[in-house]
């Protein structure tokens, strides 16, 4: 299978970030969200991106124009009708996603690859909207997206090895570490780190220390870049929340029932970094 063309479904700051290292890439690519000012936002976000890694050194002026020329912009899903890879950026919200599924498979060439970005949902549960779950798969990448190396690749029941494979080669022609997994709640990223954050916030309920000293040990102690309550603040508390929901009802193991903290933080709208409020003040 050879991807020539890719559609980018959202123009967040993760479909903007996709969309970015995919032009980056040499790939022609195809960006739409819902309208024209969502669209704008993530094309403004993409040029400041590459003006920073232009102003670093780490890119030619004239590549990075090459790059923007890549990318079209549109309001219309329709336009995914000639990409050979289709990768959905859109929210955590499952019949959101089995919604555009099944408007993406009826829209695509019969042989377009349907990539998910979810952090958490069941590519089962998302390949079942459409009549091809053999060719979808789940291409979750790390936030920021230029910056984070890996992306989980997430095989369905249902995937078949060339979809991998081509998949696995588009990641790394990106400049992506991919690493494969098999469709499970949380798949292997959020299966461990969200229950860490979980833990985290549970300390800092309970008493046992503030969140400075929290953060402070395990990035001292344990090498961690960033602090499990300020990562928390980075990702969105609601997020994590929903994140760890999908674990606990996945797996139906009260280990997993998210600390009551963080259900209290999210019905407050203190979200971390994107409300100004979180676990630390921004």
């Amino acid at each position: 299978m050879t991807v020539g063309k890719i559609g980018v479904l959202g123009a967040g700051q993760m479909g903007a970030g996709i969309a970015q290292v995919a032009s980056c890439s040499g790939y022609t690519v195809t960006m739409v969200d819902i309208d024209e000012n969502a669209v704008d936002r993530g094309m403004d976000s993409i040029q400041s991106s590459l003006q920073r890694i232009v102003s670093k050194g780490r890119m030619e002026l004239k590549d990075s124009e090459a790059a923007m020329d890549l990318i079209t912009l549109s309001t219309d899903r329709s336009d995914f009708s000639d990409c050979d890879l289709v990768v959905e950026a859109i929210p955590e919200i499952l019949q959101l996603k089995l919604e555009v599924f099944t408007e993406l498979d009826a829209i695509c060439h019969e042989d377009t690859i349907l990539a998910t970005n979810t952090s958490s949902i069941s590519i089962d549960s998302i390949a079942k909207a459409t009549n091809r779950p053999d060719r979808v798969i789940g291409m979750h990448f790390m936030n920021p997206v230029p910056i984070m190396k890996l992306v989980e690749v997430i095989n369905g029941p249902e995937t078949l090895a060339a979809v991998t494979e081509a998949v696995i080669s588009v990641a790394g022609s990106m400049g992506k570490v991919p690493l494969l997994c098999n469709d499970s709640p949380g798949f292997v990223s959020n299966r461990i780190l969200c229950p860490m954050i979980n833990e985290a916030i549970l300390t800092l309920e309970e008493g046992v220390a503030e969140p400075e000293a929290i953060d402070g040990i395990m990035k001292l102690g344990m090498n961690h870049p960033i602090g499990p309550l300020a990562l928390a603040d980075l990702i969105g508390l609601d997020t994590v929340l929903h994140i760890m929901r999908v674990l606990h009802e996945g797996f139906g193991n009260d280990k997993y029932e998210p600390a009551s903290l963080l259900v209290s933080m999210v019905a407050k709208g203190n979200l971390g970094r994107k409300t100004g409020k979180g676990f630390f003040d921004y």
